[in-house]
C-alpha cells in the first residue's frame, strides 16, 4: 500500500497573497475602479483567478468589460505572480520529512496551470511530482476531476492506498469529500479556524509538522 498527500497551494503551501492582493489592485487602478484591501482579497481568493476578479469589480459590470479587466489581470500577475510569494514556515521541512517516508505528493489548485507549474517548479521541484491547476476539460474544484487527475499521474489508487487532501478553504474539504478523501484543513492559510471548523474536517491542523505527526502514526 502506498501513501500520499494531495495539496491545495495558494494559501496551503504558498502564501500568495501579497502578490493576488497588489495585482488586483493593479489591474483594478488600471481600469478606474475602486481598490480593495488585502482583507478582502483573502476572502475573494479559493475559487480561481476570474471568480477572484469578479469579486473584485463592481457587481453592475458588463461582461465585455470584465473580460478586458480579466485579461489585463492574467497578464501583470503572471508576470510578477512571485515577487513575494514564499512557503509558509515549516512547509520545506514537511515536505523533505514526507519525501523521507516515500510519501507520494501531489498539487490541486484552482489558479491558472501555468502559474501553477510555474510556482511548484520554482518552489517544490524535489518534491512535488504532479501538479495540476485550472486547464481545459478539467472541472474546477471543488469537483474531484483534478484530484483523479493527480492520483493517477502518481500512481495512486484512492480504494486501495491510504491517500489525504490537504488545504485551507471549505472548497478544499468540499473538494476532498467529493474525492473520498480524508481531508486535513490548515489554519495558517485564507480561512479561520473556527470558519473551517463549521465543515467539519477530519483533521484541523495549526502547523505543518502536525500533518508530518499525522503521517507518521499510519504509516510505521
Amino acid at each position: 500500500m502506498k501513501t500520499g498527500i494531495i495539496f491545495d497551494l495558494d494559501g496551503t503551501l504558498l502564501d500568495t497573497l501579497q502578490d493576488l492582493y497588489e495585482n488586483v489592485n493593479v489591474a483594478l487602478e488600471a481600469f478606474g475602479y475602486p481598490l480593495r484591501t488585502k482583507e478582502e482579497v483573502k476572502n475573494f481568493v479559493g475559487n480561481g483567478i476570474e471568480l477572484l476578479m469578479r469579486r473584485a469589480l463592481p457587481k453592475e459590470i458588463e461582461e465585455p468589460r470584465f473580460q478586458e479587466v480579466f485579461r489585463y489581470f492574467q497578464k501583470v500577475y503572471t508576470k510578477n505572480l512571485n515577487r513575494n510569494t514564499l512557503p509558509y514556515p515549516g512547509i520545506m521541512e514537511m515536505l523533505e520529512e514526507l519525501k523521507k517516508r516515500n510519501v507520494l505528493l501531489g498539487v490541486v489548485s484552482n489558479k491558472f496551470q501555468v502559474g501553477v507549474e510555474k510556482l511548484v517548479e520554482e518552489f517544490f521541484p524535489e518534491y512535488i511530482r504532479v501538479a495540476v491547476g485550472n486547464a481545459p476539460g478539467l472541472k474546477k474544484k471543488p469537483a474531484p476531476d483534478s484530484v483523479f487527475a493527480v492520483l493517477e499521474r502518481l500512481g495512486l489508487n484512492w480504494e486501495e492506498d491510504l491517500i489525504y487532501y490537504a488545504g485551507d478553504s471549505e472548497v478544499d474539504i468540499l473538494t476532498a469529500r467529493a474525492a473520498g478523501l480524508p481531508v486535513i484543513s490548515v489554519t495558517w492559510g485564507f480561512k479561520t479556524r473556527e470558519f473551517l471548523e463549521s465543515f467539519h474536517p477530519d483533521f484541523l491542523v495549526d502547523s505543518p509538522g502536525e500533518i508530518t505527526q499525522i503521517i507518521e502514526k499510519v504509516i510505521k
